[in-house]
């Protein structure tokens, strides 16, 4: 496809490959990002799941957190997947020394609030904008947002907790789409960059 957006997945840890192949499912280019010239190339970024406090880290090391950030700011659309949304989450409750975030979303998260990695757990999960049966959500360690606020809109939730949140053009779920072959919230998510790019050409 000619039109196919350009979707960065950062690339400094945790489940990247899985993401490229979903969101070449989705119809985008999918790349790998670690460097601050390569997110300028991109029109969209997926930050994936692994461990929040680690890709802060390698992220403010590889130089690639502050314009990342920018580009946040600026309206570049991200969707994060369970570490990835504690990256963009304006609050952690509960941070690790060192821990920084992207930002984003006005949301607090509780990282692990789920339970450790052997009590991980699939689950059903209704999302608001994906259409059809709900998204089988695969929860590995993962967090949960305790609140949002009034900019961020709740697209799901599971046993009462809050696992998908939009604001904007800033996606976030707890939960691993990436891991089932199920590519809709993938689609969703390359559809917010799309209508962004199409906005931005006007």
């Amino acid at each position: 496809m000619t039109d196919a957006p350009v979707i960065g997945v950062l690339a400094l840890q945790g489940d990247v490959r899985e993401h490229l192949i979903a969101l070449a499912a989705a119809d985008a280019v999918a790349r790998p990002v670690r460097r601050p010239e390569e997110l300028a190339e991109v029109d969209g970024l997926v930050l994936p799941g692994g461990e929040s406090t680690t890709i802060s880290k390698l992220a403010v090391l590889f130089g690639v957190m502050e314009p990342l950030r920018a580009r946040v700011r600026d309206g570049m659309p991200v969707y994060g997947t369970c570490a990835g949304l504690i990256m963009l989450a304006d609050k952690i409750l509960d941070p690790r020394s060192g821990q920084e975030t992207v930002g984003g979303i006005d949301m607090i998260v509780r990282r692990n609030a789920f339970g450790r990695q052997n009590e991980s757990f699939e689950a059903a999960v209704d999302v608001k904008g994906v259409e059809g049966d709900p998204v089988e959500g695969v929860f590995i360690r993962a967090p949960w947002v305790e609140s949002v606020g009034a900019r961020a809109e709740v697209l799901a939730e599971y046993d009462g907790h809050i696992v998908a949140v939009r604001q904007g053009n800033a996606l976030a779920t707890s939960f691993h789409p990436e891991l089932t072959g199920d590519h809709r919230v993938h689609s969703l998510f390359v559809d917010m960059v799309r209508a962004n790019r199409e906005a931005e050409s006007l």
